[in-house]
């Protein structure tokens, strides 16, 4: 596998290794700050980008599995989504840190359950103008007690370019180790709306 820079961290890696020894029992946080193009006509992030950011947050743990560019490349296989629930739980506006929580709740053969939860973080002064700069830099932080402002629930299906094929042994293996407890608000569905 080839090296290359992990989104998370910054860091070198070679298709997520390295990272994976750094933390093995959850997956480092995501970072983006939310960009001025990303705001809508109601004055904070449209709808559209939280899924563009928990869409970036999926590809930074495909990289820290071993499902990164370079297996992508070498085997024809990707990770698909074939189902989201996204709640918008709170409202956040241009410069706000985001810092993104991914959690594996189960696999089984080709498939992946697997959530995001999108907080507003904190972050000191000095980084704020690098982070608006580029919608990368500065860790960003979370109180304990916050509470998410968007959260993702997906399943997504091991593809290869014949269709469905079980993860590599490697891969199974780490999403295994990385695999916890749904939190309270996973498995919901949406409640029905009567008809007039």
């Amino acid at each position: 596998m080839s090296a290359g820079t992990n989104e998370r961290t910054g860091t070198a890696t070679s298709d997520g290794a390295q990272a994976a020894a750094e933390a093995p029992g959850r997956l480092p946080d995501f970072h983006r700050t939310v960009q001025p193009e990303w705001i809508d006509y109601n004055g904070h992030m449209s709808e559209a980008f939280y899924v563009l950011v928990f869409g970036h947050a999926t590809d930074a743990m495909m990289d820290e599995v071993g499902l990164g560019p370079v297996y992508r490349e070498d085997t024809g296989c990707s990770l698909y989504t074939v189902e989201a629930h996204v709640r918008y739980l709170r409202e956040v506006s241009v410069g706000t840190p985001l810092v993104l929580r991914t959690r594996i709740l189960g696999v089984d053969g080709r498939k992946l359950r697997f959530a995001h939860e999108m907080f507003a973080g904190t972050r000191p002064e000095a980084e704020e103008e690098a982070a608006a700069a580029d919608g990368t830099a500065g860790a960003g932080s979370v109180p304990e007690d916050a509470a998410p402002v968007a959260t993702t629930e997906l399943f997504a299906l091991h593809v290869g370019p014949d269709g469905g094929l079980p993860f590599p042994d490697e891969v199974h293996e780490r999403l295994a180790a990385l695999s916890e407890e749904p939190p309270s608000w996973a498995g919901r569905a949406i409640g029905p709306v009567p008809r007039v």
